[in-house]
């Protein structure tokens, strides 16, 4: 058994950033040095108006076989205008372009499940009374 070693225990609430990205340098290499070797390459759809201001976007990145969609976002006033079907489809289309199997997203209750489910999405995983009171869903989709 390594012997203990005196450690101070810092505990913060302030989201500095240099400590989350120390935690984060190590985990990837540690993360590195065990997995598959795979990229990591960001990806970004965006809907500009002609003054160039973004109405919507879609970010992620590609990640192996997957597609993992972090953001989708439809300003209101284009919502239920076919905006983030149009992002989502060409992301998808451009993934599969680039090799990807599968798609990845996350919403909550309040969001998009409806709109993922009828892309063909499947819910794999819920997480209830998060944070408190919603719902948190996990979906993955076939693009091939």
């Amino acid at each position: 058994m390594k012997q203990e070693k005196d450690f101070k225990l810092r505990i913060t609430d302030d989201g500095n950033e240099q400590d989350i990205n120390d935690i984060h340098a190590m985990l990837k290499e540690y993360n590195l040095s065990k997995r598959e070797a795979s990229k990591n390459v960001p990806i970004g759809l965006f809907l500009e108006d002609e003054k160039n201001k973004k109405v919507a976007g879609l970010t992620g990145e590609i990640f192996g076989n997957w597609l993992c969609i972090h953001y989708l976002f439809v300003a209101e006033e284009f919502r239920k205008e076919g905006m983030g079907s149009k992002l989502l489809l060409s992301a998808e289309t451009e993934a599969v372009k680039r090799g990807c199997k599968y798609a990845f997203v996350d919403t909550f209750s309040f969001q998009a499940p409806e709109f993922y489910k009828m892309h063909g999405y499947k819910e794999v995983f819920t997480l209830n009374d998060y944070p408190y009171s919603g719902k948190r869903h996990y979906y993955t989709k076939d693009l091939v």
